[in-house]
């Protein structure tokens, strides 16, 4: 979450803040420096808890249907608010287990997949006594679903070096596996080279099945993890080369993990993690060599970040949030919602391009996001709010025309292009989407396509079968970085199609 353990963070002061292409650039002089524009969309933050938080790191949900809320204070209590009120209760009080302040304390919180029916959650703190990471399981109480039985299980404990730089999430993917954010046990620039070490599971995301135990242990580890078996490395590493992770999410449409990595003096970055990854600290912060280990800076390998800025603007310390797929229109859909701790700012990453959502004066210490997918914003202080458009208008509930497939061609010839890769430069090619109507419709006429949430320029044509189709030349950046095109078409009404992806993959190095 911050980078000392101390309240106030010491301010390194760089110039600039700049996208990256999916490379690691040979030297800082190759970065430009644009200046972050305001967000087209105009948003407002609704108070839901004003006072009675004693220092909240995360709000999450029980996705059981309830729309309750789950606050987790940093001082050892997990709090839940219910539907339209405004004060919470305790749920659960661990704090006679944990060690707080600085950079430890309770730090995550998540909800089994089928808590509906089993009631379990997950935890993560650092202990009484040494510090290290524990992650425990509970239930909550059968009698009172709004109380949490005090039985611990612990599954994992992990040794902390040192006081800060301690990760905190859990989260559960759609393949209903734990995924744990480690930092890389702290002190700084990694003084033990911890997260390069495949046989620590410090600086990592480690994946773990917890429904399935492994003789004495309360986990197993998945057989398509990285390192699983008799490859070298520990059987629990699902990615590595993490400074300090603080706060990653699920994409809940496209299962894509994010995750904001904290950096040491410079750089804060936005991280696509994938199975295997090697996200490059110590050697690399974002896309500078950092010369701890100068010999690896021209080694492959190691993957770029999605996006970084400096520490411009009293900027210092990243903290990750969601992206939007909320039922409102509070934001764009498929925009990916960040902050920074030191300068209060929320920002709004489409694509590759970072806006400027609303400056702040929060000590931003996490997002939230509820069932709806609505996000909140938690401030260290002790205030949970909730973003809010007041211009939005939802959507309707259901598409109201269907699109059935998506296709990349190339402009010049026609090239259908299979599979799609990163290109420097979108503008030499087009989608083509195919409407589900067998002829062309009069309300298609003046449509635009939407790619994660962008217009492009579209016309409304037959093809040559006479199926109508939507085709939108694509903007120079569309195809800059490896990920999931999200695409829709809205009518000139306002009607909305269902939404289709495209996976953009890394180009081959």
């Amino acid at each position: 979450m911050k980078k000392s353990t101390a309240a106030i963070f010491i301010l390194f002061w760089v110039s600039a803040i700049w996208s990256v292409p999916n490379r690691f650039a040979a030297t800082s002089a190759n970065f430009s420096t644009p200046e972050i524009a305001p967000a087209a969309v105009r948003i407002e933050l609704e108070p839901v808890i004003t006072a009675g938080l004693s220092s909240p790191v995360l709000l999450t949900n029980a996705h059981d249907g309830s729309n309750r809320l789950f606050i987790v204070e940093q001082t050892g209590r997990i709090k839940v608010l219910q539907p339209n009120a405004s004060t919470p209760t305790v749920f659960l009080d661990v704090a006679s287990k944990i060690v707080s302040g600085g950079e430890r304390g309770l730090l995550g919180l998540t909800f089994h997949p089928d808590f509906i029916n089993n009631r379990r959650f997950f935890i993560n703190y650092t202990r009484q006594g040494d510090g290290a990471t524990v992650i425990a399981e509970y239930q909550a109480s059968l009698a009172n679903p709004n109380v949490a039985e005090t039985n611990e299980i612990i599954l994992l404990t992990i040794a902390q070096p040192f006081a800060n730089h301690n990760g905190g999430m859990v989260e559960f993917g759609a393949d209903k596996f734990l995924y744990i954010g480690m930092g890389d046990g702290g002190s700084a620039n990694d003084p033990d080279n911890r997260a390069q070490n495949i046989e620590d599971l410090l600086g990592k995301i480690l994946r773990i099945d917890v429904d399935h135990p492994n003789g004495q242990s309360r986990y197993s580890a998945p057989s398509d993890n990285p390192f699983f078996g008799a490859t070298a490395g520990r059987d629990e590493i699902f990615a590595y080369g993490l400074r300090n992770p603080w706060r990653f999410s699920f994409d809940r449409l496209t299962g894509e993990l994010y995750a904001a990595d904290v950096g040491q003096g410079a750089v804060e970055e936005i991280d696509l993690i994938t199975r295997g990854g090697n996200y490059g600290w110590r050697v690399w912060e974002g896309t500078r060599c950092t010369n701890n280990s100068p010999t690896l800076c021209s080694k492959p390998g190691f993957i770029a970040p999605l996006f970084e800025y400096s520490h411009a603007d009293e900027r210092c310390s990243i903290t990750g949030g969601y992206v939007y797929r909320g039922t409102k229109s509070s934001l764009p859909a498929g925009a990916y919602v960040y902050g920074d701790y030191c300068s209060g700012e929320i920002f709004l990453l489409i694509g590759t391009a970072p806006q400027l959502l609303l400056d702040t004066r929060l000590n931003i210490s996490s997002f939230g996001e509820d069932e709806a997918g609505e996000i909140y914003v938690v401030g260290l202080g002790g205030t949970v709010q909730r973003i809010k458009n007041p211009e939005a208008t939802p959507p309707p509930p259901n598409p109201v025309f269907t699109i059935l497939s998506a296709v990349l061609r190339r402009r010049s010839s026609g090239e259908i292009i299979q599979p799609v890769t990163v290109k420097p430069n979108g503008k030499k090619f087009e989608l083509v989407v195919r409407e589900s109507a067998a002829a062309p419709l009069a309300q298609s006429n003046g449509a635009n396509l939407y790619v994660n949430g962008v217009p492009m320029n579209t016309e409304y044509i037959t093809n040559e079968t006479g199926a109508p189709i939507f085709v939108a030349r694509l903007r120079r950046a569309t195809l800059a970085q490896a990920g999931t095109l999200l695409i829709e078409v809205v009518r000139a009404d306002g009607s909305r199609s269902n939404q289709l992806s495209l996976q953009v993959l890394a180009a081959a190095q």
